[in-house]
């Protein structure tokens, strides 16, 4: 009998798919630099990412005791956007396992709070748009992450069902969501969260490991 829809691979972007904290860090401290204010060390502002942009500039506006406008905001996308493919790279063997999937018929999506364009315009810089037949971006539906609804979205967006698919990513977010939907995650052992956002998902602690979970 035949599978009832596609297998999906469901992906985080940022510490899952690309390290992309160079670039982020880059920006973030551009945008301190502009209200004379000191920058960041790699280790905090890899601890910001995972919630989305305006959480990440929150969180970056209170660690320096000021508040979050909205022109800052539209300064660090303007320039975060403007340079987002700058230092930022696929993880080793992420371009060869996408390939590998999708010649073996499954379908690809990327499931993130990044916002929609920005999404967009990093995976078209690195060549990794053509791999992937749905983007859930922060900003494209009503929720994001860890509401179970940006994941469902998402599979719909791409044509699969919740039971065919798999959510890979390196953040609660990405598990929590998982289980809310009721979709099997693999957690990115080698991305920016540590192992106990987890939860009871499998740890893949590298690429080549992801790919034999997945068979």
């Amino acid at each position: 009998m035949p599978d009832p829809a596609p297998r999906c691979a469901v992906f985080d972007l940022d510490g899952t798919l690309v390290d992309s904290a160079a670039d982020i860090h880059a920006a973030l401290d551009r945008l301190m630099a502009r209200r004379r204010l000191p920058g960041f060390a790699r280790a905090e502002v890899v601890g910001m990412i995972g919630d989305g942009v305006r959480v990440l500039l929150e969180r970056a506006c209170t660690a320096r005791g000021i508040a979050l406008d909205e022109e800052s905001f539209d300064h660090f996308m303007a320039d975060y956007e403007a340079n987002a493919a700058v230092l930022t790279q696929p993880f080793a063997g992420i371009p060869e396992l996408l390939g590998a999937l999708g010649d073996a018929g499954w379908r690809l999506a990327v499931c993130t709070n990044k916002p929609e364009a920005a999404a967009r315009l990093l995976l078209s810089g690195l060549g990794l748009d053509r791999h992937f037949s749905a983007l859930g971006g922060g900003d494209s539906f009503p929720m994001r992450k860890p509401d179970p609804g940006h994941l469902r979205a998402t599979l719909t967006a791409a044509g699969a069902a919740p039971e065919q698919a798999v959510m890979i990513g390196d953040h609660a977010n990405d598990m929590l969501a998982a289980r809310g939907a009721g979709v099997r995650a693999i957690f990115a052992g080698w991305g920016y969260g540590p192992q106990s956002m987890a939860g009871n998902a499998p740890v893949a602690p590298d690429v080549a490991a992801l790919r034999s979970l997945l068979g």
